[in-house]
């Protein structure tokens, strides 16, 4: 994972701060979440997670 930490502040599920235990990768990048739980949620079937993916495309998106 990169070293200039997630991409995003805050968790796509809760809203609450990412904590540095609940990181993963997605399209290339790191992204974060408020814990393990709901990174391992998104870690483990990306495509149901539509709210995550929304999130996480969008500020892909305002990165390029």
């Amino acid at each position: 994972m990169g070293d200039s930490g997630p991409i995003n502040r805050f968790c796509p599920n809760s809203g609450k701060p990412v904590v540095a235990d609940s990181l993963t990768e997605y399209r290339g990048v790191t992204v974060g979440f408020c814990n393990p739980h709901c990174r391992d949620d998104f870690a483990r079937d990306t495509e149901s997670e539509s709210t995550a993916k929304t999130y996480f495309d969008v500020l892909l998106k305002e990165r390029s």
